[in-house]
């Protein structure tokens, strides 16, 4: 009985070493040409990048243990809309221009979108200007989407007969949010899901 009592004691202790030590950096394994990890604060914070070529992705909050073994991560509520509808009028023209305005110039043609109307769907592409021309007068809705970050599209209303609107990028466009975002610890490593990729068990180890 003293010997089981003391196994159940080790046990125990290793456990709650290991979540003792959970804080570090721990950065994903297998995925060629891909740098993405999780860095785990003393202070209950964590910190998340993402970086794939010439995309670079982030992300923050709060974490805490969950039995022992699973670690939780949270963050702040992602905004509704990643584009802001800066401003809209009618020109003498009959076609529809959508522009999107951002200080990176570079990003503007990764910007892609579609009008919806009583007729149909039409899609657009950004110039490298961030200019878009549908030939269409009349718009129901729009929705953008900027393709580096492809998460979901954003759609504004059009409750009016304007043909010209312009939008800007809200910062956090690139930003990752998480929602009760699971991963399990053990023996120095994370595993679970990719917040951005697909499958469901990859691996994060620490250094």
């Amino acid at each position: 009985m003293k010997k089981a009592a003391l196994i159940f004691f080790v046990l125990i202790h290793a456990i709650n070493t290991d979540a003792q030590n959970i804080t570090g950096e721990y950065y994903l394994q297998g995925v060629m040409e891909t740098a993405s990890g999780f860095q785990i604060n003393a202070d209950s914070g964590f910190q998340f990048f993402f970086s794939y070529g010439a995309l670079d992705r982030y992300g923050k909050g709060t974490w805490f243990m969950q039995n022992d073994s699973v670690i939780v991560l949270n963050s702040n509520k992602r905004p509704p809309l990643d584009f802001k509808l800066d401003k809209h009028t009618t020109t003498k023209e009959d076609f529809i221009t959508i522009q999107v305005n951002d200080e990176n110039k570079n990003i503007l043609r990764y910007v892609q979108g579609y009008v919806k109307t009583k007729a149909g769907t039409e899609t657009f592409e950004m110039n490298d200007d961030g200019i878009a021309q549908v030939k269409v007068q009349q718009a129901d809705s729009i929705g953008l989407i900027f393709t580096l970050c492809p998460d979901r599209y954003s759609v504004f209303a059009v409750t009016d007969k304007n043909n010209y609107f312009l939008f800007g990028i809200e910062p956090w466009i690139a930003e990752v949010f998480f929602e009760n975002f699971k991963l399990i610890y053990f023996n120095n490593m994370l595993t679970g899901k990719h917040p951005l990729l697909e499958g469901n068990k990859y691996t994060y180890e620490k250094e």
